[in-house]
């Protein structure tokens, strides 16, 4: 069946501008680091991305490494792409990847050197049939390659057009600090930084947002759901099967979920339900009250969690009390 987009796609979405550039984001991006593999089900993630552009999101993020197996993310969306996606739908897409991963084996398939950076964007737009992407990210910083050296390569990516923008994922204040001065002389200024942040993780709020804003630079939070902890799959103590825990594949430990960690959320529950929201839209909604937050980056695995996930712009405001009552369950580790 021949996919046609919604018409009211843009009706309800909203966007921010990303920084002080002239790129507007969706308020939440789709990310295609699990779901999306050769180990999954296509139809199911061609569905989701479906679904995820008919209601505004506009921008898909990847990675060179993203599956498992690794670039089969790419290569699967690159076949929805070309099915779905055609004419001038690109042009409504901001797509996105990185390098900086261990994608192959033997010294030039990992870090952060020129030679890996410009030989993975290569193979990541052969795998997505693209030209170009819109943004592509250096991955995390490496320690033994210069900075001068990545953010070089950055910056002769866009100007071979193979790139329109460059961002920064996993940058620590001091360094994401570095990265963005040298990026500013050689005159490709850095768009976005993609860190870690969710109520359980918050070192960003130790000096890289106030960096970010100083700077004009968007920020995409990745993992705001704490890989699925902040939603109500765990809440009975229980592993469901087809969750991230109970996958080989997946990011989330199952030691992860302690006692202490299930008091935690399960107060949490109770707040957002009395905000009449799951736990997972206040955990977004949270991520978002913060005005130098671009967009979050959502990772789904069904349409009825995407849908779930929506929800979370019809209330996004706080009030003082609620604020507080989530930083004194948040202390109560």
């Amino acid at each position: 069946m021949i996919y046609k987009p919604s018409s009211a796609r843009y009706d309800t979405m909203l966007y921010n501008r990303c920084g002080n550039s002239g790129l507007m984001l969706p308020a939440m991006s789709l990310g295609l680091w699990h779901n999306f593999g050769g180990v999954d089900f296509f139809e199911n993630g061609r569905e989701i991305i479906r679904t995820a552009f008919d209601n505004g999101i506009t921008h898909i993020d990847l990675a060179n490494n993203y599956g498992p197996p690794p670039g089969s993310a790419e290569e699967n969306f690159g076949v929805i792409l070309k099915k779905d996606f055609t004419g001038y739908l690109r042009d409504e897409l901001v797509i996105s990847s990185k390098a900086g991963y261990t994608m192959w084996p033997g010294p030039y398939g990992d870090w952060g050197s020129r030679k890996y950076l410009i030989a993975s964007l290569n193979q990541s737009l052969q795998r997505m049939q693209l030209d170009y992407v819109d943004i592509f990210y250096s991955h995390r910083p490496d320690p033994n390659t210069p900075l001068e050296e990545t953010m070089q390569a950055l910056h002769d990516i866009v100007k071979s057009g193979k790139a329109l923008y460059i961002g920064l994922s996993n940058y620590h204040q001091s360094e994401a600090k570095q990265a963005i001065e040298i990026l500013k002389k050689l005159g490709t200024p850095c768009l976005i930084h993609q860190p870690k942040y969710s109520m359980f993780e918050r070192w960003v709020e130790d000096g890289l947002m106030d960096l970010l804003e100083e700077n004009g630079i968007g920020c995409i939070p990745f993992s705001p759901l704490a890989q699925g902890l902040l939603t109500d799959k765990y809440l009975q103590g229980d592993i469901p099967q087809q969750s991230r825990a109970a996958k080989a594949h997946g990011a989330l430990q199952t030691s992860a979920i302690t006692p202490e960690v299930l008091a935690q959320i399960t107060a949490l529950n109770n707040l957002a339900q009395n905000r009449g929201q799951s736990l997972a839209q206040m955990a977004l909604a949270w991520i978002l009250k913060d005005k130098r937050v671009t967009t979050v980056l959502i990772g789904v695995s069904s349409v009825e969690q995407l849908h779930n996930n929506l929800s979370t712009l019809n209330k996004l405001n706080f009030d003082q009390e609620e604020l507080a009552a989530i930083e004194q369950i948040l202390k109560e580790a």
